[in-house]
């Protein structure tokens, strides 16, 4: 395990690499910035809160590019209920964080994320999720816990999104509006919990030009996919996450 108090040469090289990698999935895919890192950092931070609050902060500035950049295609009817939602049910998991053991509801996790990749994988052209207060408010909660839990807020967005949004612009728009405004929310929440330290703000200065170079190298992979592209790739890579969620 790499301690990062030592500030390792190490823990520099890997931070860097996976916020660079996280950067580029999360751009051309929408989301899985917190999955991908969130496979690194509890080994590298102090604990498990500062390492949520870490992929948190990082996160925002992806998000604040891509939704500036997108944000004539926001639809906020669709947007709202489930953020309300994400942002009630985010502030008393996080509260909850330091008293439960995550191992096992991390291993449901992972299997529900496969389960849902496959099944979407194959059934996408014959599924829409309407943006009905009803969805809303169940993956929104269900953001909210895996988002509060895990730092990994996004695949029942994801889901909702691509499902009721009419374009790949629209999509972006809406996943990365949702995504900067909860991160930043939970941020504040984490605060509030001590989880904002020295070693975060370390990490954050650390990692942030390679978060920038990978939004800059994402941006120019997704000019080039459809939204029916899009969609399969980003299921394709809900499934890895699961994967990589079990075994971590």
């Amino acid at each position: 395990m790499i301690n990062y108090k030592k500030v390792t040469t190490t823990a520099i090289i890997i931070l860097i690499v996976f916020c660079f990698g996280a950067s580029i999935i999360q751009s051309v895919t929408g989301f899985g910035f917190g999955i991908f890192i969130m496979t690194v950092l509890p080994f590298i931070m102090p604990s498990y809160g500062e390492a949520t609050t870490l992929s948190g902060i990082l996160a925002i500035v992806l998000s604040t590019y891509m939704s500036f950049k997108y944000h004539y295609h926001i639809s906020w009817k669709k947007i709202t209920p489930i953020l309300i939602v994400f942002l009630i049910t985010s502030y008393f998991a996080i509260s909850c964080v330091a008293e439960i053991d995550d191992y096992i509801l991390k291993k449901i996790l992972g299997i529900v994320l496969i389960c849902i990749s496959i099944y979407f994988f194959i059934y996408s052209e014959d599924i829409r999720i309407n943006p009905t207060i009803q969805n809303q408010i169940g993956l929104g909660t269900l953001s909210g816990l895996m988002g509060g839990f895990f730092g990994m807020q996004g695949p029942p967005a994801v889901l909702y999104f691509l499902s009721s949004s009419d374009s790949k612009e629209e999509y972006i728009a809406a996943a990365q509006t949702y995504f900067l405004i909860g991160n930043f929310m939970m941020t504040i929440y984490r605060a509030q919990k001590g989880f904002i330290t020295a070693a975060v703000g370390e990490a954050w200065l650390i990692a942030i030009a390679a978060v920038c170079v990978g939004i800059w190298i994402g941006t120019l992979i997704l000019k080039r996919m459809s939204i029916a592209m899009l969609k399969r790739v980003s299921y394709i890579y809900m499934g890895i996450s699961g994967i990589i969620v079990l075994i971590i």
